[in-house]
């Protein structure tokens, strides 16, 4: 590839043209005080276009340079002759080389250069030549997070959003992702939090046949989201409650109901009463926690008051009955003891 250096005008060169730029980074107060003490040790790298130049690596040299009322710079024009893939080429090494580049910036890399391959074998083969990943299946992924809306793009530089959730999000419509984004971004959630989020929603969507974005929009879920009394903990909290009490309603009542059956009964913290999961089937699990025989013979008087106890009893009864918002086949158990000691 052939270079001449030269003084270019600052005048001259298009900044405004970013055709090739791949860094995400747009602060330049490190290189300013490099540049103003040392002077530019790296000239960037332009190509004549016409009457100006365009930049293809060195957008923050050249912005630093700007800043610093400088008229002329030295830059390394490539020939006018070049082929675009070695101008897209040599703007991905400038950055790749001499520094790991961030999702954002190798899904820019790796979108200007497929546009040369079309076979993902040969673009991967390019793509690691260039310092980028070589897997084929990770790079379509990768690509993908090209096409994301800029606020999505933006929380991914932050880590308000993973990988992983990005390309969930990107299987949305434009304005879903973005909500669902911005929602991640306010309340801090990570990735688990995110997924069940996200999993609950569409599965209100699915079984009250309305649009996702209605469901995020509707009143009782913009209240718990839009309450400034309410810390980031809190709201997140509330919301799931409020999914979880719309996907699985009788499953919810039946929570609400073994609560209160809980504080009724005082067990202590000595004593677990674990109910059936998703309150489907009737097989209940008491966990003993004690340190001497004493203690365990002080839990086999609660144990015959819990025995004995007319809203337990019923509970008992009830619980089977609770647990299916969708139908679904249960095995008939028994309630069951099991005890941990703990020396």
């Amino acid at each position: 590839m052939f270079f001449e250096n030269n003084q270019v005008p600052l005048s001259l060169i298009n900044s405004e043209d970013q055709t090739f730029r791949i860094t995400t980074e747009a602060g330049i107060d490190d290189i300013l005080h490099s540049i103003k003490n040392i002077g530019l040790i790296n000239p960037p790298i332009l190509i004549k276009n016409k009457i100006k130049y365009t930049i293809i690596c060195g957008f923050r040299r050249i912005a630093a340079c700007r800043m610093l009322g400088l008229l002329n710079i030295e830059a390394k024009i490539l020939g006018s002759i070049t082929n675009e893939i070695d101008c897209v080429k040599c703007a991905i090494t400038d950055n790749s080389f001499q520094r790991p580049l961030n999702l954002i910036e190798q899904s820019r890399s790796l979108f200007m250069l497929s546009g040369f391959f079309k076979d993902i074998t040969n673009l991967a083969d390019a793509a690691s030549s260039l310092g980028l990943p070589h897997n084929p299946s990770l790079i379509k992924k990768i690509i993908n997070i090209y096409h994301l809306p800029l606020f999505i793009q933006n929380c991914i530089l932050s880590n308000s959003i993973p990988f992983p959730m990005a390309l969930e999000l990107g299987t949305f419509e434009k304005d879903v992702g973005i909500t669902f984004a911005k929602i991640f971004n306010d309340l801090k959630l990570g990735l688990n939090k995110q997924r069940e989020l996200i999993t609950l929603i569409n599965e209100i969507s699915l079984r009250e046949n309305i649009p996702v974005i209605k469901v995020i929009q509707e009143s009782g879920f913009q209240e718990i989201l839009q309450n400034d009394e309410l810390d980031r903990t809190k709201k997140t909290e509330k919301l799931r409650f409020y999914l979880k009490k719309r996907r699985y309603p009788s499953i919810t009542r039946a929570e609400q109901k073994f609560e209160e059956l809980v504080k009724k009964l005082k067990l202590g913290n000595s004593i677990e009463l674990i109910p059936p999961k998703n309150f489907e089937g009737n097989t209940f699990i008491i966990k003993l926690h004690f340190n001497n025989l004493k203690d365990l013979q002080d839990h086999s008087d609660t144990l015959e008051g819990i025995l004995q106890n007319p809203i337990f009893k019923k509970q008992m009864s009830e619980v089977g009955d609770q647990g299916a918002d969708e139908p679904q086949n249960v095995e008939q158990g028994t309630a069951e003891l099991r005890s941990e000691t703990f020396a």
